[in-house]
């Protein structure tokens, strides 16, 4: 059995999810599809903290599935932009756990993270493995992965 280390880019599952299908992202029937393709080994859930009693519901929610969940605190900048970016915090994290494991699951469009697809693939010999919303996901991210999941009705709530 094929041992998994998942990594859930929240901001984008949550915003991609709800742009494509209007719909939230059912984490418990990921859960359950990765019981599929293996054993789940470590799952990170990374997120931004801006101290609202319904994000903390749904952080713990995660947490009773088995995620760990990673906060950064949410910044308001003084022209009214926000920031709150776990881009380096999970490719740090991805570079820890591909040794120890047989697949990298990511959850994410983003195609900034291309290049650490490719490069686990490549050093440590991991199958890498990418959820996200098809139209959506960056086509570099796609072509990086071995295997590309759409997320689709059956991981929708």
């Amino acid at each position: 059995m094929k041992r998994l280390a998942v990594f859930v880019d929240v901001q984008n599952i949550y915003y991609t999810t709800r742009q494509e299908w209007t719909q939230q992202f059912n984490y418990r029937a990921l859960w359950q599809e990765l019981e599929g393709i293996g054993e789940v080994c470590c799952a990170f859930a990374y997120a931004i903290d801006s101290n609202n009693p319904g994000q903390e519901k749904f952080q713990d929610a995660l947490r009773h599935i088995g995620f760990e969940v990673k906060l950064k605190p949410y910044i308001q900048r003084s022209d009214g932009s926000a920031k709150g970016d776990w881009d380096v915090g999970i490719a740090i994290d991805v570079l820890e756990q591909a040794p120890d494991v047989d697949a990298i699951v990511l959850l994410s469009g983003d195609g900034d993270f291309d290049l650490l697809l490719k490069r686990v693939s490549s050093k440590y010999a991991v199958e890498t493995h990418v959820y996200g919303v098809a139209a959506l996901t960056a086509d570099s991210l796609v072509r990086a992965a071995d295997v590309f999941h759409p997320i689709e009705e059956s991981l929708l709530q």
